[in-house]
């Protein structure tokens, strides 16, 4: 999720732990510690293009850091005067679950999260959020700022924080639900169009989990359409084929990173001698046409030949736009 939603959610989390103890300043701390895992993107300049693409949501957003953190985090924080009241493990816990809540809320959206790091990269995503929605932020901040104005005004503890968690989280079990019967809806809008496939994936875009785009596969071809509760139209399916075969010659460490970051959902292209590689598991920006060039999204890697035989990695991003009728 976004930082703002991602501090926000910490400093919901330490009111509510710590809360009666230092008023709040266990906002600030939780809103601090709940920044922590996303600094991984800091380390980017430290690695090459290949690398960096499973930088960011990895170590840092694992649960082996959210337990070790906390442990260094509590060590830490115990030291000053704010916390000596507070016992070693609530203090723990409440840093722990600071952390904890940032990676499971990360693993609700489309790019996933790298839990079982250093056992597994596996990218744990529910893809059933945007990574923006203030449908899930703004109940965690009306009701963090109002427990913290009654407590700063009259000394009152409210419950309209901890309120606030519930809302959010039971929205947030919410976009599991709906998701399953926006695949449903999706999944007769194929069939209908008489479309073969064997594998399917549902993204959400925007906000209030209205718009969805699906990706259905077969081994050939990428169907890619955009289905909405608001409206009741037919489904436009783009199709555009994988051409898997332009991965040749590509070196096996950038198609198996580049396969990996689009979990096998991404299609391949040539322009003007360069490869472009689009990941549909992910970025979802829409169609995208260029008189007689269309991109099946805005964001894609591209790999230009070297005189050697190697390519280099960079990333592209196209503008224009065509829209589904």
């Amino acid at each position: 999720m976004d930082s703002i939603t991602q501090a926000t959610l910490g400093a919901a989390i330490g009111h509510a732990i710590l809360g009666k103890k230092i008023g709040g300043k266990a906002a600030i701390i939780g809103a601090v510690v709940a920044t922590i895992p996303d600094l991984d993107v800091a380390l980017l300049p430290f690695y090459d293009s290949i690398q960096g693409i499973s930088i960011h949501r990895g170590y840092s957003h694992s649960i082996v850091f959210s337990i070790l953190g906390s442990l260094l985090l509590t060590f830490i924080l115990g030291r000053l005067k704010w916390f000596k009241s507070i016992t070693f493990r609530r203090l723990f816990v409440f840093n722990w679950l600071v952390l904890v809540t940032h990676m499971l809320l990360d693993a609700f959206t489309a790019y996933g999260t790298q839990l079982f790091l250093p056992f597994s990269d596996l990218r744990v995503s529910f893809d059933s959020i945007n990574i923006i929605d203030p449908v899930y932020t703004l109940p965690l901040l009306f009701g963090l700022g109002f427990t913290i104005y009654q407590q700063y005004i009259n000394n009152d503890q409210s419950i309209a924080n901890h309120v606030g968690l519930v809302v959010s989280t039971l929205y947030l079990l919410f976009t599991l639900g709906h998701k399953q019967h926006i695949t449903s809806g999706i999944k007769a809008e194929l069939q209908e169009q008489n479309i073969s496939y064997h594998s399917l994936k549902t993204i959400p875009v925007g906000i209030g989990n209205g718009n969805w785009y699906g990706v259905a596969k077969n081994d050939e071809t990428l169907y890619i359409g955009k289905y909405s509760d608001y409206t009741h139209g037919h489904t436009v399916f783009h199709a555009f084929p994988i051409n898997d075969y332009l991965f040749n010659g590509i070196e096996a460490d950038i198609r198996k990173k580049l396969k990996w970051v689009s979990q096998d959902y991404y299609t391949v292209a040539e322009k003007d001698g360069k490869i472009r590689v689009y990941n549909l598991q992910c970025d979802m920006q829409g169609v995208r046409m260029y008189g007689g060039y269309k991109a099946p999204t805005a964001f894609y890697y591209e790999l230009t030949p070297n005189a050697d035989g190697s390519h280099k990695l960079s990333t592209g991003m196209h503008t224009k736009t065509i829209e589904d009728k």
